[in-house]
Order: C-alpha cells, then structure tokens, then sequence
C-alpha cells in the first residue's frame, strides 16, 4: 500500500491548491471574472429571484446552507420560542381552572404547584425536554391539560429532529473532505506517447480513499451559433484518459490526468499564443465516495489561460523507499520544460505529426552539437 509519510508543506494545510513556491507567479487579467474560483467556489450571483418562497418549502436544505452562527440562533430560538408558547398555554389552563388562586386542600388543580407564569413557563421546560422534577405534574381533573401535554411532546420531537438532524448534517458535510483533495496550480501541455495532451495532476492527503472518484472536465467560453446566438457562459465536456482504466481511478498517491488533443477536442485549434488570448475556462470536477462515512464529496478547481504552462510536465513525486513507496507532496506542483511544438494540434497534423516535429528537432539538435565542435576546435 502506497504511503503518505512525505512531507507535507503548511500551505496544503491552509489550503486545498498545492501551491508551488517555485513556479512563476502568474496573474489572472484584470477584469476578468472566473466561473470557479480555484479553491472550488462557484463565481456566481443569483440576483432578483422573485419567489423566495421556494426556499422555505425545503426548510431542513435551507437550514443546512445557513451560516452557523444563523444556523445555531434558529436552533436556539426555535426551543425558546415553543417553552413560551406552551408557557403561555399552561398559564392560561391554569387561570381559566382557577388553579392561580389560593384553594382548600379538597382542590384539584390541573397542574400541580403553578401560581405564576414563571411556574407554568419551568412546567413547560420540563414536559418538552423530558426533565422532572416531582414537583410539578398534570393530573386527571383537566382533560384538556392532558391533550396539551400530548401536543407539547410531540411539538418537541419534531423540533429535536430537525434541528438535531441539521446540526448533524452541517457537521458531516462534504465539503470538508474535500479540503484534502488537492490540484495542481497550474495545467501543463506537452507531448505524451507521441499526442499533444493537456495534463493536470491531483492527489489525497488522507489516508482514508475515495471510493469511485471520477474526473470530469469542462471548457467555459464564449461562444456564438450560427443564429447569431450569443452563449456567455458556453460549457463544453472534453474526454479524459483515466491513467487506471474506466471504472474510476484509484487515488491512493498523485495522479496525472491527461485529456488527448484531438480532432474532437475544445483546444484542437488552439496555439500558445492563441491560448494567452482566448477568454477561456477549463473547470475540473473531482468526485467519489468517502470512505469513512459514505457520503458523496465533489471537489473543484479551474485554470484559465495564464495558468496553462505550454511545453512543460510534471515531475515523479513517488519513489520507493525501504520497501514501500513514499510520495513528496513539496514536488506535487513541480514542472519541467519538454521539447514541445509550438503550434497547434490542428498544426501539427497538418505539417506531418509528431514524427515530422521528432525528426526537426533532431535535425536542430545535431546542428547545435556540430556548432559547438567547431568552436572548441576554432
């Protein structure tokens, strides 16, 4: 089993990119808005949506994606608010059975020992969370005492589950194992067995695996239809090569995902220098099971175009070490330059392929030896 005891820099603790310290620090163009955020949160805002009431008809949904300081004045309001109600209640069956007067002892209250609103408010407390005190109890003269009883205990089942079960909810979210999924800073485009690729590279800090994790990628652009139809926010899926096979990959160090530039693909026109200018997104969405609890996590990131490094590829982070297999999380985000043609795909095959690129750059390359050979003998 792969181990996870390479060393791990504060800044995947602090964040969920691996930042690289090394890398050239790049900056998105000014004004423009990402559709992702790289630490997975969607850029967009919902604006003049006119029936709110569809939120309320799923209160727990609604109640989970509060903050938690709302969230906990809900949970706290809500007990208050049911002690008052059947405070007031108990009170009332009081004074309306005349219980608040002082009486012989042949009287038989409704309620033991209420002389006040403060008492029935205490009595109220006590039936709803199920805390007696022997001094205070229904008894059988009022059959309406008995009813309200009833009704309270059930007012307070409901308001436990719910709120209990949305307190669990906030607690065991998702999200929060998606902290550990990390993805590299920057995308990288380079040759791999002999196509031009676009290449990112994810990893998981816990032990604990994802079970059934999938990759998908999108391209969000700008686009317009032969209508005339203009499309801002245009999503287009391109095919990913799994390193492990279909059924999922299997993420127990880094991996390289890889998508092949080809005829169907988004980027097929695409040249370095037609990339810096293209106004394009790719996001990429990591999903899987957790392990340990079974609910479902997703975990995002996106690069624009300044966050494509063209001719470059990520360095091995695993070696084998004393019988078993280290990774070192401080090369995760680490790149290196690899011959790389300069142009397009579409290019690319056009002129030949990859062996008329293989066959240039040798060429250049024993030009360049030949060149030094001469100046060592001048």
């Amino acid at each position: 089993m792969l181990s996870r005891k390479g060393l791990i820099p504060e800044d995947y603790l602090l964040t969920r990119l691996a930042e690289d310290v090394l890398q050239p620090k790049f900056k998105t163009k000014q004004g423009k808005a990402r559709f992702v955020r790289k630490n997975g949160a969607c850029n967009v805002a919902h604006t003049n949506i006119r029936e709110q009431g569809r939120f309320l008809q799923d209160v727990f949904t609604t109640l989970v994606d509060l903050k938690w300081i709302h969230t906990l004045i809900i949970f706290t309001m809500s007990f208050l608010c049911s002690w008052l109600l059947f405070g007031m209640i108990w009170w009332l069956v009081a004074f309306a059975h005349g219980d608040l007067d002082q009486k012989g002892d042949e009287f038989v209250p409704c309620v033991t020992d209420i002389h006040s609103f403060s008492s029935a408010f205490l009595f109220s407390i006590e039936v709803q969370v199920t805390i007696g005190f022997g001094g205070r109890m229904v008894t059988e003269e009022c059959v309406s005492a008995i009813i309200i009883l009833i009704l309270q205990n059930i007012v307070g089942l409901v308001i436990n589950a719910i709120m209990l079960g949305c307190i669990f909810m906030k607690t065991a979210q998702a999200n929060r194992r998606a902290e550990t999924l990390i993805f590299s800073k920057h995308a990288v485009v380079s040759l791999r067995n002999n196509m031009l690729c676009f290449m990112i590279r994810i990893g998981d800090l816990r032990k604990s695996m994802i079970i059934s994790a999938t990759v998908r990628m999108q391209v969000v652009r700008r686009t317009a239809t032969e209508e005339g139809e203009v499309v801002p926010l245009d999503q287009i899926d391109i095919h990913m090569d799994n390193p492990v096979g279909t059924n999922g990959i299997f993420l127990v160090s880094p991996l390289i995902i890889s998508h092949v530039i080809d005829k169907s693909s988004p980027l097929y026109e695409l040249s370095p220098c037609d990339l810096l200018q293209q106004d394009l997104e790719i996001v990429v969405v990591l999903e899987g099971v957790v392990e340990t609890t079974g609910i479902t996590t997703q975990a995002r990131t996106s690069y624009v175009s300044e966050e494509i490094l063209w001719g470059q590829r990520f360095v091995p982070t695993v070696s084998e070490e004393d019988g078993m297999y280290a990774v070192d999380y401080s090369k995760f985000g680490n790149t290196v330059k690899v011959p790389t043609p300069c142009c397009s795909a579409k290019e690319l095959e056009a002129a030949g392929g990859i062996a008329r690129f293989k066959m240039h750059e040798g060429a250049t390359f024993r030009s360049t030896v030949r060149r030094r050979k001469t100046r060592k003998n001048q």
